[in-house]
């Protein structure tokens, strides 16, 4: 019974580009009691694996976190298996505004403790008390209220590239840094103001919504979907269209474009950009942004010493990384010293 990969990165890529068919990249969440996630693991693994899906899958006792890449002509049986699954009966799928047939080339499903790392103590609050989920055309009157106060609940390298306008940006490198920092910057509001909050796809404000009625605010809102569904209900009921830039996403597209306007810099020449990459020194391989005129000089990387170590044979970099850990600079997702005009 196979229960893990066992074809490469290249070699899948090959495989879909040899089949030549459409894939749908999705996305899900439920936040659910499960017993055994071990079991509900190597269940989704055989049956979706037989599927042909890919993607990143997180499996815990809360719930499941789920980014899928799946053939579009197997979506129906997709769909049909999900029902088969009680919690996950018609659970709302976000279909990404941008298709590629290779935002994912593994199928990874992981038991994780949590489906999100927020690094909050469940059993102090009650996680099913959430805050009001609001669609698209309600949530452009909220945040055109002016007793509203509108809360990106995302990372700074996320919001760089695009956010809602008048939208709260915390600084933060992760979910779990934001919390404390939103709670103590709007404690004055949290009786006299309407917190309204949003994210990619709507995992982050499920958790953050209960939590902050918890910590005393009286009027929660959350953008239903987040910014995926948002933007299918804009063009699907002709909305206005209140998010500026690109939606950052946890695929190989790094990005979706959703409205004209490029908000960020390249990091490196400071020239209008929002493209992101990954260092192409294996050593390294932060996130930054960087524009065409960049990638061709820095030969797609980050600094001159990645640039040196990019270049060198394969063999002697391997040579280099060998008994070395993994850069801490992927964590830090541009903020990186050597890139001059990081945010």
């Amino acid at each position: 019974m196979q229960l893990y990969n066992t074809l490469s990165a290249k070699e899948r890529e090959a495989l879909i580009e040899e089949a030549g068919k459409d894939r749908l990249t999705i996305s899900f969440y439920k936040y659910a009691h499960i017993g055994n996630p071990q079991i509900l693991r190597n269940h989704l693994f055989l049956a979706w694996n037989d599927m042909v899906v890919l993607g990143r899958i997180y499996v815990a006792h809360e719930g499941i976190n789920a980014q899928l890449s799946v053939p579009a002509e197997n979506f129906g049986i997709f769909k049909e298996h999900l029902d088969s699954i009680s919690f996950l009966e018609n659970v709302r799928l976000n279909i990404a505004i941008e298709q590629d047939n290779k935002s994912f080339l593994k199928l990874k499903v992981k038991v994780r403790k949590k489906i999100v790392a927020d690094g909050l103590n469940d059993d102090t609050f009650d996680v099913t008390n959430k805050g009001v989920h609001v669609g698209a055309e309600q949530f452009n009157e909220l945040i055109e209220d002016e007793n509203t106060v509108l809360v990106d609940m995302r990372n700074h390298y996320e919001s760089e590239i695009g956010h809602f306008k008048n939208a709260i940006t915390p600084d933060v490198d992760t979910f779990r840094d934001s919390l404390d920092i939103i709670e103590q910057n709007l404690a004055e509001h949290k009786e006299d103001k309407k917190l309204v909050m949003y994210c990619t796809g709507g995992i982050r404000c499920e958790k953050a919504s209960a939590y902050y009625k918890h910590k005393g605010f009286k009027n929660v809102y959350q953008l239903e979907g987040g910014i995926i569904e948002y933007t299918r209900q804009v063009r699907e009921k002709n909305l206005e269209n209140k998010f500026l830039g690109k939606n950052f996403v946890f695929d190989h597209r790094r990005g979706e474009r959703i409205s004209d306007e490029v908000i960020a810099h390249c990091h490196q020449c400071g020239k209008p950009c929002d493209t992101h990459v990954n260092c192409a020194n294996e050593a390294c391989h932060l996130l930054f942004i960087q524009c065409e005129e960049c990638a061709q000089e820095m030969n797609n990387c980050c600094s001159v010493e990645c640039k040196e170590v990019h270049a060198l044979p394969y063999e002697e970099q391997k040579r280099l990384r060998k008994g070395k850990g993994a850069s801490n600079k992927i964590f830090k997702k541009g903020r990186s010293p050597v890139l001059k005009y990081k945010k």
